[in-house]
């Protein structure tokens, strides 16, 4: 499979505090990747990176060949890469349908092929029935799903999630799990994930990216990173060795 985003060297300094140092790592496309860490690691300010929201001090960022280092979130967005954020904040005074639409209209297509998009997205994260229901009269686990319906109506090739699997049941879990597996597997949808629930993590990735301190620490496939003992001693505990 070929490369679809290179992050190269990546370093964002925040005055005295190194969020991230000179990290590397590639992603191929079709494929599930994850970034775990401690709270503080690193996680979400690489994924800002990648996302435009913040331009690195130092390294680059290309996706499907282009050097998207330092665009705008809009033309990033507009490359191809679409973001969940860690605390959802759908448009609570919207319906379900408008906050997909949302998503549907931000490259400044026509109406109609927004509103197909917005739609599909929400059959496809089974949020139809809602689709007139107020986004902020949902409860968490379909906040969750409208998050990555909108995110995905934008119609990327790359979807970063950041920690949608945060505060959901075990079942809960097992559903957005399978939705996105089949997003990757029927749709072609490239995923990298943030996430703490490692059984999500071990069920959807095929390799995984440790960051501690702004630093890789380790990558590789979910066996072997969970065997890593800088890896357990840094963040799983030594639980993981059961």
């Amino acid at each position: 499979m070929s490369t679809l985003l290179a992050v190269a060297g990546v370093s964002k300094r925040f005055r005295g505090l190194l969020a991230v140092d000179d990290v590397s790592l590639s992603v191929a496309d079709g494929e599930i990747f994850a970034v775990i860490g401690p709270n503080g690691a690193g996680k979400t300010t690489l994924f800002n990176i990648i996302a435009g929201v913040y331009r690195p001090d130092g390294g680059r960022v290309v996706f499907a060949g282009q050097d998207i280092t330092g665009l705008s979130p809009d033309a990033v967005c507009a490359a191809g890469v679409a973001r969940t954020f860690q605390i959802v904040r759908p448009f609570p005074g919207l319906s379900v349908f408008e906050n997909a639409l949302i998503g549907g209209l931000s490259h400044g297509g026509a109406i109609a092929q927004a509103r197909e998009a917005a739609g599909d997205t929400l059959r496809l994260l089974e949020l139809w029935d809602r689709r007139n229901q107020k986004a902020g009269s949902l409860t968490l686990p379909d906040r969750k799903r409208l998050e990555v319906a909108r995110a995905l109506a934008t119609g990327p090739r790359l979807l970063l999630l950041d920690e949608v699997m945060a505060g959901l049941r075990p079942t809960e879990t097992d559903r957005m799990v399978a939705v996105l597996r089949m997003l990757n597997r029927e749709r072609g949808v490239t995923l990298v994930l943030i996430e703490h629930v490692m059984r999500a993590v071990m069920a959807l990735a095929g390799r995984i990216h440790v960051l501690h301190h702004g630093a890789t620490i380790a990558e590789g496939t979910p066996e072997a990173v969970t065997r890593d003992p800088a890896v357990i001693s840094s963040y799983l505990g030594t639980e993981a060795l059961g």
